[in-house]
């Protein structure tokens, strides 16, 4: 298996860091944007990014979606659903059938 070429990349912010794939976002912007309270904290990058991308930034928002039109979002991993799964019953709400 041949080693993943790391490319350094500079943000808008100035923060320097490497990747490999193709993905746009800088880890240190991330982190900084990250929610330190709600259900969107308690995902991934990717997985809240995903959420998003899809204007889904409540959970009265997400009940309107299953799981399965979730998991298709680019980023979102089933990893994320019991985690989406228990802010949901914590509201009294579930995703859509």
């Amino acid at each position: 298996m041949a080693d993943s070429k790391k490319d350094l990349r500079i943000c808008e912010k100035g923060h320097k860091y490497t990747k490999s794939s193709d993905c746009p976002s800088c880890p240190k912007c991330e982190e900084e944007r990250k929610p330190e309270t709600g259900f969107l904290s308690l995902l991934s990058g990717p997985a809240r990014r995903a959420l998003e991308n899809n204007k889904i930034t409540s959970l009265e928002e997400l009940s309107k979606y299953s799981e399965k039109e979730i998991l298709k979002f680019h980023g979102m991993g089933p990893a994320s659903i019991p985690k989406l799964n228990s802010a949901l019953e914590e509201k009294g709400l579930s995703f859509r059938n």
